[in-house]
């Protein structure tokens, strides 16, 4: 993202003589490429020559990365896919009256980033034929990225679309009400790589604003307008020829149902692969699902919260390193990690037998958050994460069970853990079970969670 917003930046400076914006841009080189988007945004301009103000590799590098299905690395660790997002500032650069928008019975915002992708990939998968949202993925460095690889078979709508799509309409939203330079606008809400100890950077928030803009049925309704205006496009008609009203309702009702309990209700988990694990040892064990419990932990050490993609991920390469090579354990011990950047990290997952809680590792999930909590709380949004987030989200995938059980480590053995705060914290949560346990004593967090 970084190499973007400095071609952006070279592009807006005054000494630039550029008569082309970024989002200009990015229609000419592919950037809207579908038929509902050139119904709302009209036919893509002639791609222009090289603009002076960038040299022959960023002019390469550019062309190839304004593209729907091209992505980049943020630095909050997401990744985002840069034609819905720049389709979503075109939009939003047209309504601060920057140019032209077609007359179209959809929110062009939405239509141009989310409603079109979204209705055709559950269009095409009607009969259960191919995936409908996702996957994630994983890039070959990321220090340096060049590769994005994705984990599983691919839909029109996997994760870096999905977040493209997001913030295509967070900012486009935010461009229409308060025009400022498109580089200011980025970096402000992507950062420059590194967390503040004033907060999370705004993209983590991405999935909390989205579901404000696209919440009380206003994805289902756009994407039930858009179905019906590729209806009546000619490259898409053949595909809803036996597509009948109620089915075009119903097809609506559950794409947006299913984006929605996937990228709005539930938290981002940020995968093994982006934050370096080593390879599993042995052979994982699988929980048999759902589970009863969850028990929750403070990592003690590392003992300050990890507020960067890239803090977080050191703290989860050094736990796991300490839980192999000191601990002898397979893996890092622990089901979830919470970060204070925003983002839950997957150590042992939703289907293996952890080493988090010993004598209880098969009967509920260890869910740790970075740092020491004796003393202090984690942000108020990072408790939410689990909260709110995470445990809701477990039971509606059916990883959980609604009556699950809340414990702290401490009320299963030998140990502070999670530390006082935090466990006066845990007490107020729905599911809380207090237990006597076996008391504390050892002041601690990972370095004592074991099988």
């Amino acid at each position: 993202m970084d190499s973007v917003i400095h071609m952006v930046e070279a592009l807006e400076s005054p000494h630039a003589n550029v008569t082309v914006t970024m989002a200009e841009l990015a229609l000419a080189l592919g950037g809207c490429s579908t038929p509902g988007c050139h119904a709302v945004l009209g036919e893509p301009p002639n791609v222009p020559t090289a603009p002076p103000a960038l040299n022959p590799d960023q002019w390469q590098l550019l062309t190839q990365l304004l593209h729907r299905n091209a992505a980049v690395l943020a630095p909050d660790g997401s990744t985002v896919a840069l034609g819905p997002l720049l389709a979503g500032i075109a939009v939003g650069l047209r309504r601060a009256g920057e140019g032209p928008i077609l007359d179209a019975p959809v929110d062009p915002l939405f239509a141009v980033t989310i409603a079109e992708a979204l209705g055709t990939s559950f269009l095409l998968a009607r009969g259960g034929h191919g995936a409908t949202l996702g996957p994630g993925g994983c890039w070959d460095d990321v220090d340096h990225p060049q590769n994005y690889t994705l984990m599983g078979p691919p839909s029109l709508v996997p994760d870096a679309v999905a977040n493209g799509a997001m913030d295509g309409v967070l900012l486009g939203n935010r461009l229409a009400g308060d025009p400022i330079r498109l580089a200011k606008l980025l970096r402000d809400y992507y950062g420059t790589g590194n967390g503040t100890k004033e907060g999370r950077l705004p993209s983590s928030y991405r999935r909390r604003d989205f579901g404000v803009l696209a919440g009380a049925g206003k994805l289902e309704k756009e994407v039930l307008a858009m179905l019906r205006v590729l209806r009546v496009l000619p490259p898409t008609r053949e595909l809803l020829e036996d597509v009948g009203a109620e089915e075009e309702v119903a097809i609506a009702r559950r794409s947006s149902r299913e984006f929605t309990e996937r990228y709005v209700e539930c938290p981002a988990i940020v995968p093994r692969c982006m934050w370096g694990a080593r390879p599993y040892r042995g052979t994982p064990k699988p929980l048999s699902l759902p589970l009863g419990s969850v028990y929750i932990h403070h990592t003690f050490s590392p003992g300050t919260p990890c507020r960067s993609f890239a803090a977080c991920a050191r703290a989860m390469r050094a736990m796991q390193l300490f839980h192999q090579d000191t601990r002898g354990w397979d893996d890092i011990g622990y089901s979830f990690v919470v970060g204070s950047d925003g983002y839950v990290y997957q150590g042992r997952g939703w289907h293996w037998v952890g080493a988090h809680t010993k004598g209880y590792n098969s009967r509920g999930y260890g869910v740790g958050y970075v740092g020491d909590f004796s003393a202090t709380l984690p942000d108020a949004d990072t408790i939410a994460l689990v909260r709110d987030e995470l445990l809701p989200c477990a039971v509606r995938t059916g990883r959980l069970r609604h009556n699950y059980t809340v414990r702290g480590h401490r009320q299963m053995g030998h140990t502070d853990c999670p530390g006082e705060s935090l466990f006066r914290e845990i007490e107020t949560w729905r599911g809380f079970v207090v237990r006597t346990g076996l008391g504390g004593g050892i002041s601690g967090g990972w370095r004592w969670h074991g099988d």
